[in-house]
């Protein structure tokens, strides 16, 4: 019998005091250090409470998860820990608007791919689902004082919703900001796609004309699904509930005006159109526009539209070759001079830390520094709705703000401290224990 082969195991309580021993042998640097709660006392410091608004020195003060004091005159409690700022400036913590972090790992390996759903309609996909807060990338791009992304799905018309998450958290749930969460439409293309796209204008037009009578099909589809629901609801007695199409019931909240339909699009042709066929629709006051590289092309046509605008990312070449060299890195500019509410996207995985050097770009490209730094502060915060969350340093905000030695669109700034919903994070990632390794190695013994 094979039971007779099976080795003896050690009493359960062993086992739990061998690894209680373990632990205790283990030296304090090598245990994990997921981060501590205050309260906390920046001191000396100088405060960007906001883009354009500026204390030059004083004090912010975190108790557990909020903002308890901000200013000069801020109150230090008692059994605060306290960290002098003097020469170092504390910044609202920076929200990128378009990223797949936390749901891809490795390019080369497509089971660590969750972003890329089969099928033209996965509506009712979730992006937040499939988010890994062990993500190695999550702790490289918060040490660049980023704290909270979108996170989104792609491929398909209608991929998925993207989600909001803090970089922070032990569960997607726990990392999930304001709840907030937009359901994704790649919106069917009806121009070239940058310069290598050789299609012919016959081509490119039935393709284009295939793809957005595909578009209509499915939310007509969807509308009159939300329709018969919606009756359901008011006489369930009589009414027969509809066969479930899970597809179709994650557009119920957009076609009854409840979530935002980010609307993906580039080219200046599919732009346009997407805001026709929104307006069509009757959804146009929900919609947010990201990507727009060509944004600045159609950029009155999107300001009288009213809809905010989710650019990048922007450090690539132009759309087309017979556009300036800079033209990408000054499309954010050009739509904010249009009147265009705008805010920054990486649209990255593994280099979403370089959202600050795409703010960089745009700043030092005609937007400035003060209005780049609101595209990934309260411009995003405002257009998703949790204003009253982030995007400043005010008292009863969520504490996710950073200190840094100097100006944070620059390669030689360095970010001091962390802190995100009040948890104290170390400056530790998979880049810097590299760099400390090979910086401190032995040589190998020869013999």
């Amino acid at each position: 019998m094979l039971s007779a082969f099976r080795p003896r195991l050690p009493h359960v309580s062993a086992v739990l005091a061998l690894c209680f021993a373990l632990l205790l042998a283990c030296p304090a640097h090598a245990q994990k250090t997921p981060g501590y709660q205050g309260p906390f006392a920046l001191t000396n410091a100088q405060i960007v409470v906001a883009p354009g608004d500026t204390v030059n020195q004083g004090t912010v003060v975190i108790q557990d998860d909020s903002i308890a004091a901000v200013g000069p005159g801020a109150t230090v409690p008692e059994n605060a820990q306290t960290f002098d700022g003097e020469g170092l400036t504390v910044y609202p913590g920076f929200i990128d608007s378009g990223t797949h972090l936390g749901i891809a790992e490795v390019g080369s390996l497509p089971e660590t791919q969750d972003f890329n759903e089969i099928g033209e309609l996965t509506a009712h996909m979730n992006a937040l689902t499939a988010v890994n807060p062990n993500s190695v990338h999550v702790p490289t791009t918060r040490v660049h004082g980023i704290t909270s992304v979108i996170t989104e799905p792609e491929e398909g018309i209608l991929p998925g919703t993207a989600a909001l998450i803090s970089l922070h958290g032990y569960t997607p749930e726990q990392m999930h900001l304001g709840g907030v969460t937009l359901t994704k439409l790649d919106f069917p293309s009806v121009g070239r796609q940058g310069p290598s796209d050789d299609r012919s204008p016959e081509t490119i037009q039935k393709e284009a004309d295939k793809a957005l009578n595909k578009l209509n099909e499915l939310w007509t589809q969807a509308e009159r699904y939300a329709r018969i629901d919606s009756a359901v609801a008011v006489e369930p007695e009589t009414r027969r509930k509809p066969e479930f199409v899970p597809a179709m019931e994650g557009l119920i909240p957009v076609i009854r005006g409840e979530q935002p339909l980010m609307i993906s699009a580039n080219a200046a042709p599919d732009l346009s159109a997407a805001l026709d066929w929104a307006e069509e629709r009757g959804v146009l006051d929900q919609v947010i526009l990201s990507g727009a590289m060509e944004g600045w092309r159609v950029a009155d046509e999107i300001a009288a539209a009213d809809v905010p605008v989710l650019v990048g990312s922007i450090m690539q070449p132009p759309s087309r070759e017979s556009d300036r060299y800079d033209k990408a890195y000054r499309t954010p500019a050009l739509l904010h001079e249009a009147g265009v509410t705008v805010a920054l996207r990486s649209g990255k995985t593994e280099n979403v830390r370089n959202l600050v050097f795409h703010a960089g770009f745009a700043a030092a490209h005609g937007l400035g520094k003060t209005e780049a730094l609101r595209a990934i502060t309260t411009t995003p915060a405002q257009i998703f709705g949790i204003e009253d969350q982030v995007g400043t340093i005010e008292a009863g905000k969520r504490a996710n703000l950073f200190v840094a030695n100097g100006d944070p669109f620059q390669p030689d700034t360095n970010v001091r401290h962390l802190f995100i919903d009040g948890y104290k994070l170390p400056l530790e990632n998979r880049a810097t224990k590299l760099y400390d390794e090979f910086l401190n190695r032995t040589p190998g013994l020869t013999k």
